[in-house]
C-alpha cells in the first residue's frame, strides 16, 4: 500500500514529466504561412507585444520574468526575422517601443488558433473534474509556483 509520501513523490514525477514535454513543446515550430514558421517561445513574445499593442523590452522582460538582455535577444530576433518592428520611444532616448509588423500579427494569429485549439480540449477534458478536483488542482499548480518563484528569485 502506498503511503501519502510515496503519492506526492509520484505526482511531482509526474509533474517533472509534463514540465519537461512542456520545455520540447516550446521548442515546437508553428507555421506562420508561405513556408515561415515560429517557435512558441517566441509567438508567446509576439503574443504579449500584440495583446498590448505595444511594449518596451523592459516590459518584455517582467512580462516574462528573464533579464533585460534576455529579454533585447529575444526581441532582436524577432526584429530580424520581421515579426516586431522597434522605435525610438517619444519620451525617452533609451527606450524603444516594440510593435508588430504584418508578419508578427499573422504569428499572432497563428498562435492564437493553436493555443485555442489546446486549451478548447484541455477546457474539455476538465469539464469532466468535480469542483473539488478542479481546486484541487489550482492549489497544487499554486504550491508549484511558490516553488519556482523561489528558485528564480533566491
Amino acid at each position: 500500500m502506498e503511503t501519502k509520501d510515496d503519492l506526492i513523490l509520484d505526482v511531482v514525477r509526474q509533474f517533472q514529466r509534463v514540465a519537461a514535454r512542456y520545455a520540447r513543446i516550446e521548442e515546437l515550430p508553428i507555421a506562420v504561412g508561405d513556408g515561415v514558421e515560429v517557435t512558441t517561445r517566441e509567438a508567446h513574445t509576439i503574443e504579449a507585444v500584440g495583446l498590448r499593442g505595444q511594449m518596451s523590452v523592459t516590459d518584455v522582460a517582467n512580462a516574462f520574468g528573464i533579464t533585460k538582455s534576455a529579454a533585447s535577444q529575444m526581441v532582436s530576433k524577432l526584429c530580424a526575422k520581421g515579426f516586431l518592428r522597434k522605435r525610438q520611444a517619444p519620451h525617452s532616448n533609451k527606450e524603444y517601443q516594440l510593435t508588430l509588423t504584418p508578419l508578427g500579427r499573422k504569428a499572432f494569429d497563428a498562435h492564437a488558433r493553436v493555443h485555442g485549439e489546446d486549451r478548447d480540449a484541455l477546457v474539455e477534458r476538465l469539464r469532466g473534474f468535480s469542483l473539488a478536483q478542479v481546486a484541487t488542482i489550482a492549489v497544487l499548480f499554486e504550491a508549484i509556483g511558490e516553488v519556482m518563484d523561489r528558485r528564480l528569485d533566491p
